[in-house]
């Protein structure tokens, strides 16, 4: 069995998964706009170019996501998308890339648990926790 997080964004999905792009690399999927499919009639015409549905593929996990339905998105709580990343100097980049114009919630530094460990809110309000071992 695989887990893949199946993230939510209101109207910046394409953007978000660009930003996971250059910062993880892998292969960015297709990205699926409303416009055009069986959804269509179900948002505004100017929510069509927004994305119904794509993936980021790095390795072997994943991460999807789509625009919510127009005044549905609800700012994500409760949960982090853990990272588990051996290189120390990778896992101090990736944090501070998903910082940039975050929120911080606790600093990349040593625990008695990890060589850096750190918790930040991407731009997107996506919840993130970076573990190196």
């Amino acid at each position: 069995m695989q887990v893949n997080p199946y993230l939510y964004f209101d109207g910046q999905c394409e953007e978000a998964f660009k930003f996971y792009h250059q910062i993880f690399g892998g292969e960015l999927g297709e990205m699926l706009t409303f416009a055009g499919s069986p959804a269509a009639g179900e948002v505004p015409a100017e929510w069509g170019q927004k994305i119904m549905h794509t993936q980021l593929t790095v390795g072997d996990w994943a991460i999807m996501g789509s625009d919510c339905f127009p005044g549905q998105y609800d700012v994500p709580k409760g949960f982090s998308i853990s990272l588990q990343i051996k290189d120390p100097d990778k896992a101090e980049s990736v944090f501070q890339a998903l910082a940039v114009d975050g929120t911080v919630q606790m600093p990349l530094a040593e625990t008695f648990w990890a060589k850096k460990f750190g918790m930040v809110a991407d731009r997107f309000g996506t919840p993130w926790m970076v573990n190196c071992d």
